[in-house]
Parts: structure tokens; C-alpha cells; sequence
């Protein structure tokens, strides 16, 4: 098993003002047998990836007995993985964005550490902008 956590970011043009504006969303993963030994092996601070899974939100208690959930995208059999990029793109990803914070290699998770553990990111491919839309005049119905 190993956990990331992945870096999405969405951008537009504001209206009023024409600025071009940003949002990143940290998103945890939890990926699981074949996958996770190659997201160990190969996922590193500033590697592209695309990662399809199912949603699970789980629930857990803090160190004050408090209930926590936290949401992760699991990627297990039915998931995918793939790296995007060149292969030479993580190694030179020393020029990043204002913003964006891509982190370290994901490590296989060990069952028995029963403590969180701290979770590495990893930048996901920036989709290009989209004009924002319009939504009065773009409904079909």
C-alpha cells in the first residue's frame, strides 16, 4: 500500500476583473497491490500522474477521542495509474509555479505503525484554462 497526496489545480478568468485566477485542492490516495510498489518506485516530487479511483470516506479518532473523517481516492484493482510526462520531467521539475508544491517519493505504508503517517504530494498534468462559462445562456433546458 502506499499514500500520496496529489495536487489538483483549476484555472479561469475572472469576469469582472480579467485577471486569471487559480485554485490547487490536495487530494489524499490510497493505492494498493502492483501499483503501489510502482508508485513507490517511480513517483517522485514533481511527477505528472493521472489517477482514476473510487471515492471512500473513512473515520477515524484523533488523539483527543474526536471523530475525523477524511476522504481518499482509492486505487486498487479497478483503479488506474498512469505517469505522465517524459521520463526526464521529475528530475527537472525545479521550475513550478507560484503555488503549486509537488513533494517527495510516496512510501509503502507499513501495517503495523498504527500513527498517521505523513503523505508526500505529487503534481498531477495542469489541464489547460477554460474560459468560465456562462451559465445563463449555456443551460439547455
Amino acid at each position: 500500500m502506499a499514500t500520496l497526496s496529489l495536487a489538483t489545480s483549476d484555472s479561469w478568468r475572472d469576469k469582472q476583473t480579467g485577471e486569471t485566477r487559480e485554485k490547487t485542492e490536495w487530494h489524499r490516495v490510497v493505492i494498493f497491490g502492483k501499483l503501489a510498489e510502482i508508485a513507490a518506485e517511480y513517483l517522485q516530487k514533481g511527477t505528472q500522474v493521472y489517477i482514476e479511483g473510487q471515492l471512500q470516506t473513512r473515520k477515524w479518532q484523533n488523539n483527543q477521542g474526536q471523530d475525523r473523517y477524511s476522504t481518499e481516492v482509492v486505487v486498487n484493482v479497478n483503479g488506474t495509474m498512469q505517469m505522465l510526462g517524459s521520463r526526464g520531467d521529475a528530475k527537472n521539475a525545479t521550475a513550478q509555479p507560484a503555488g503549486h508544491q509537488p513533494a517527495q517519493k510516496p512510501q509503502p505504508s507499513k501495517p503495523a505503525n498504527k500513527e498517521r503517517q505523513a503523505t508526500p504530494a505529487v503534481q498531477p498534468a495542469v489541464l489547460p484554462a477554460e474560459e468560465e462559462m456562462d451559465w445563463d445562456s449555456k443551460i439547455p433546458f
